[in-house]
């Protein structure tokens, strides 16, 4: 049976520490994500539109602009729609991953068979619209924290599928990611609390058995703070604690670090755009926003054939 750990051996992580995100696992993600994609837009016909009105033999460019303000993200994504649509397609970059950008920027360049730049159209705008608009909604969060000791936190209310895809995103945004999904890093919550029979339990047995990840855990009161942190949690969430009782656990936290050592607390919860910059005025290390990744709005971004380029007969 596995023991209890001594809480006066457990030491909190860095404070801004993020897993990373694997190079190569994101690209396999983006290679697949793109393919079954194309497969739902294609069908077994194809692009039947474009085959019908444009010749086959015409090439030409098409431009991608910003329509609205905002910050970049997801610009691989294009990359590799048309990488799968027709190696022929070139593809101009003109910004970089987190770049913020005005209405009417022109971001890049699509140039060859006008055919197969129409055929990645949609596909390749679904993917850098959605992901710019991730990044977009992070930044606005990251600017209003940024006069603090504090980040903003993704979770993991991804889309299926794009999960590495939107992490990529809040980072280029100026957020942090939390884990990447349950390999990687324990994190403590209520039901697990409830199986286990109380935070003391579940914290002990988590640590006893994380295999030196990260350990977190979830408490919704100043009782289960306490409880907590004796049974050697240094990691704390902050599961929808009003601004007040924020307050009074980071200074009753505090207060706890010269007996306990360092100890992580995170607001989760009731945070908004309008709320975030309260929460983290209250001396928490970190904050974190679903809404980043499951309520961002997309950014306006269009691909516009440029006519004064022309195109091959």
């Amino acid at each position: 049976m596995a023991t209890s750990p001594d809480p006066s051996t457990v030491s909190a992580p860095p404070r801004h520490e993020q897993p990373p995100l694997d190079a190569h696992a994101l690209a396999a993600a983006s290679r697949d994500v793109v393919r079954r994609a194309l497969q739902e837009d294609l069908g077994a016909h194809g692009d039947v539109t474009s085959i019908a009105t444009v010749p086959a033999e015409a090439t030409g460019r098409a431009d991608l602009v910003a329509r609205a303000d905002g910050v970049v993200a997801g610009t691989a994504m294009v990359l590799a729609v048309y990488e799968q649509v027709d190696p022929r397609v070139e593809v101009e970059l003109t910004v970089r991953e987190g770049t913020t950008v005005t209405a009417g920027q022109v971001l890049g360049h699509v140039r060859g068979p006008l055919r197969s730049i129409l055929t990645g159209e949609r596909t390749a705008l679904n993917f850098l619209t959605h992901l710019s608009g991730i990044a977009t909604r992070t930044h606005a969060y990251a600017r209003v924290v940024a006069g603090n000791d504090c980040v903003v936190r993704d979770t993991r209310k991804t889309t299926p599928g794009l999960r590495l895809l939107e992490k990529a995103a809040v980072r280029a945004g100026g957020g942090v990611s939390h884990r990447v999904g349950l390999f990687d890093a324990l994190l403590v919550k209520d039901n697990h609390v409830a199986a286990a029979g109380s935070i003391t339990a579940a914290t002990r047995r988590a640590i006893a058995r994380s295999g030196g990840r990260p350990v977190q855990v979830e408490v919704d009161s100043l009782d289960q703070l306490d409880e907590a942190i004796e049974a050697g949690a240094r990691d704390l969430l902050l599961d929808n604690f009003s601004v007040e009782d924020t307050w009074t656990a980071v200074e009753r936290v505090r207060a706890l670090e010269s007996r306990h050592g360092p100890i992580l607390l995170e607001s989760s919860g009731r945070v908004t755009l309008e709320t975030v910059g309260d929460y983290a005025a209250t001396g928490v290390d970190r904050v974190s926003v679903g809404a980043l990744t499951h309520s961002a709005p997309q950014l306006d971004i269009g691909l516009d054939i440029d006519l004064a380029a022309g195109s091959g007969a």
